[in-house]
């Protein structure tokens, strides 16, 4: 599996499992399929109440732990240094780890200064607990707040999918050797359903899934497609085994067109 590197001490894998919205037996049979077919990056949240199962299943899987790559994320309302700080310790107990390899700030907060979010984020690296840091659903003003602060800012992970292909904030991660995470990457099933998705799965002869997350990660970008379907979960991590021609990369570029599915009013996003 291709991986890419965040810095000297972590390297993401392009493809791993996301778990929103996966609670416990589902999320343990989910994570263990997905251990068992050949991923090795697991990306959570505290906001998503289901790391005691991926712990369950990491822990049955038999995989040494310095062979999976987990992602976790701190909630915007304890993004203060010292709930940052807590919250990581906390994750270690429930994931049952000795480091997590990258936290996250889950949606920026303006109660809380990012310098101090990513001072303490710092601070965890420094001591071993985590191995990189990064933000989830910031936009390009919350970028610059960030980078601006001095700390290293490894990963932003946003929505990103071909009806909301978020070019600028893209090219404007890569200027800044940020990496980009792109969640909900078939636009919660609905861009499956896009006539030239459509069109290059009979093409290529996979599916549409496989045809958008290959668009994805070409462009370097992580992706992390949510599925409790065995079928689905072995598909999707057989996406880039081909290669599509430029133009057919340039035709999913050009499909645009749909606003952003997940908008809870306290992200204010443009």
């Amino acid at each position: 599996m291709e991986s890419i590197k965040l810095n000297d001490n972590a390297s993401i894998p392009i493809i791993g499992l996301g778990t929103w919205q996966l609670t416990r037996e589902d999320c343990y049979k989910a994570v263990r399929i997905a251990l068992d077919f050949g991923y090795r990056h697991i990306d959570t949240a505290d906001k998503y109440a289901n790391h005691e199962y991926i712990a369950k299943a990491i822990k049955n899987s038999g995989i040494k732990r310095e062979e999976i790559f987990i992602t976790t994320k701190v909630w915007r309302g304890e993004l203060s240094y010292d709930h940052v700080i807590y919250a990581a310790e906390r994750f270690l107990d429930e994931l049952e780890v000795d480091y997590i390899d990258l936290l996250l700030a889950h949606f920026p907060n303006p109660t809380f200064p990012i310098k101090d979010t990513l001072r303490a984020m710092d601070k965890l690296k420094d001591k071993g607990v985590i191995h990189a840091y990064g933000v989830s659903n910031y936009q390009i003003r919350d970028l610059k707040a960030a980078l601006e602060t001095g700390y290293e800012l490894s990963v932003n992970q946003v929505e990103f999918h071909p009806s909301f292909y978020q070019k600028e904030l893209k090219e404007f991660c890569e200027k800044n050797n940020v990496s980009v995470i792109a969640y909900s990457p078939n636009g919660q099933g609905k861009d499956l359903s896009i006539p030239i998705i459509k069109k290059l799965a009979r093409k290529y002869s996979k599916t549409e899934s496989q045809i958008i997350l290959n668009w994805i990660t070409s462009k370097g970008i992580i992706a992390i497609p949510r599925s409790k379907n065995p079928d689905h979960i072995r598909s999707n991590y057989d996406c880039l085994n081909f290669r599509m021609e430029k133009d057919d990369h340039k035709l999913i570029d050009r499909i645009g067109g749909s606003k952003r599915l997940l908008n809870p009013s306290y992200a204010e996003f443009d």
